[in-house]
């Protein structure tokens, strides 16, 4: 009924890579397609880099422009 044979294996390992193959190429000929522009390497931006300093009061690090109080008696940063 539905027997093993050698050719029937042949044929399925053949459409299989036929399939594995053709994606691969594909998939790498759509990835060369993109046209790179220059400075257009959204996904490897890092954020800037926020300079921290401690807080004499709480201990807590802040960033060194525009902090804000952190509501305890002494904080040397201006309230909200």
């Amino acid at each position: 009924m539905l027997g093993f044979s050698l050719p029937k294996l042949i044929v399925l390992a053949l459409i299989i890579a036929a399939i594995w193959y053709g994606f691969k190429f594909f998939s790498r000929a759509q990835g060369m397609s993109k046209p790179e522009k220059p400075g257009d390497d959204t996904d490897t931006v890092m954020p800037d880099a926020v300079d921290m300093v401690k807080c004499a009061t709480c201990g807590d690090f802040v960033a060194a422009k525009g902090a804000t109080s952190c509501g305890k008696n002494g904080c040397p940063y201006p309230g909200n």
